[in-house]
């Protein structure tokens, strides 16, 4: 009986040796990931910066030991091949062993993958798409976003149209059509009505993603003449966009507010006036006031120009969140894990419990839907002496948790219900007036 308790005693110890062993051998040499951004189309002045930017980092990261000693390997997907596509290459790459994926920048893309990272049991981080329904009332296991949603940045682009120009009394809005620009003009419109109930919305023009010609809505809003014009489109859709409507003179009769512009701010030079309300989607901004002079930061913003000859824009702090968070959620992992290398759904359920610095502000994803916390930042274009396009003065910083729904609130149940005037006079708004 001895001799079977000391064999079966033996036994157990080797066999955690052996576990041990096996454990430490399951560490990779290389971490891939999969990463899809815009490398072609209209959206590509959005999504190469993107991919230019995590180069960048992922470099950095590895020159420093990677992640556990572990470097990083990308492998990119173009979403400019449209949604099916995109699909087949995920697929592909799930399927030869890539577990992490940084995916995606349509919010369309975003809700076409989400569900299939969770069937393919693939850590998938939602790194710049906007739609609140890629979580909104999900129970994923492997999906995160690390940044905000279109609720926070909606709902934030209202309060600070309210701040700056509260007066107006008549609307119209130009989205691109598919699910961003639907989304965030519902967001928008429900936010506003409990501002100001009776503003009235004179046009709802929604052009096709990736339109070229915008003649017929800018004719329309010429003749309109609203108070206000918001716009939540972004990329060459955009850029396109204010080109034309300024070369009709459409910013003399109206107040632009262009939630994402901050993005085009230097590919449109002095095609964009002074005096338009623009948005960062986050707070994104290579002249952050609160970051301009920080040491990293600036090294940063140093690399990327002399890498691509152009400053960084918000899809490109995106993705340093993005890295940055999939770093810590290891990081943490591995502190969870005693040591060990964790498995994808362990680094999921760790960057469900996160907080994690880009370029700004502190990003917090403490919640159980896996949604990221981010304060927005917004401004009215001026001229500079020092830039050859226009640059944001008085900016305004609005925290994500003023904005933001909780874990078990839908957006339009929460702004129904939480949402009020008096959230303007919160001392946590600020403002760097210049």
């Amino acid at each position: 009986m001895k001799t079977s308790r000391l064999a079966a005693l033996l036994g157990a110890t080797l066999l955690s040796g052996f576990t041990a062993l096996a454990g430490a051998a399951d560490k990779p040499k290389e971490l891939n990931i999969g990463i899809s951004t815009f490398l072609s189309g209209s959206a590509s002045v959005f999504g190469v910066p993107a991919r230019d930017a995590a180069d960048i980092l992922i470099q950095d990261i590895n020159a420093n030991g990677g992640i556990d000693g572990v470097k990083i390997v990308p492998s990119y997907i173009d979403e400019g091949g449209g949604g099916e596509k995109l699909l087949s290459e995920y697929r592909r790459l799930a399927e030869g062993g890539t577990r992490v994926m940084l995916s995606a920048i349509s919010s369309g893309h975003c809700n076409i993958v989400a569900p299939v990272a969770e069937d393919l049991k693939v850590l998938n981080v939602l790194w710049d798409c906007g739609t609140e329904k890629a979580l909104e009332g999900k129970k994923y296991k492997y999906v995160v976003r690390t940044q905000a949603n279109a609720t926070t940045e909606m709902v934030a682009q209202v309060l600070y149209l309210m701040k700056v120009k509260p007066d107006f009394k008549t609307i119209a809005i130009v989205n691109q059509d598919y699910a961003w620009g639907r989304d965030s003009r519902d967001i928008f419109m429900a936010a506003l009505k409990k501002f100001k109930p009776d503003v009235k919305v004179v046009a709802e023009m929604f052009p096709k993603f990736g339109a070229a010609d915008f003649s017929t809505e800018i004719s329309r809003l010429q003749a309109l003449r609203p108070d206000v014009i918001v716009s939540t489109s972004w990329g060459g859709d955009l850029d396109n966009f204010v080109r034309q409507a300024s070369q009709r003179n459409l910013f003399k009769n109206s107040t632009f507010v262009l939630s994402l512009a901050e993005s085009s701010l230097e590919r449109l030079g002095t095609a964009l006036p002074e005096g338009v309300l623009v948005g960062a989607r986050g707070d994104h901004y290579f002249l952050h006031p609160e970051t301009k002079d920080d040491p990293q930061h600036q090294a940063f913003v140093k690399k990327f120009h002399d890498k691509t000859g152009a400053y960084p824009i918000y899809s490109v702090y995106h993705m340093v969140q993005a890295i940055q968070g999939l770093k810590a959620g290891y990081e943490k992992a591995i502190k969870d894990n005693g040591g060990a290398w964790p498995s994808p759904e362990q680094v999921a359920a760790a960057m469900h419990d996160v907080s994690f610095k880009g370029y700004g502000r502190e990003v917090k994803m403490h919640r159980a839907d896996g949604q990221g916390l981010e304060a927005q930042l917004f401004g009215i274009t001026k001229k500079s002496d020092k830039y050859p396009f226009k640059v944001l003065a008085d900016i305004t910083i609005i925290p994500a948790e003023l904005v933001t729904p909780g874990v078990s609130d839908t957006s339009m149940e929460w702004i129904d219900k939480s949402l009020t005037p008096d959230v303007l006079k919160s001392d946590q708004i600020k403002v760097y007036a210049n």
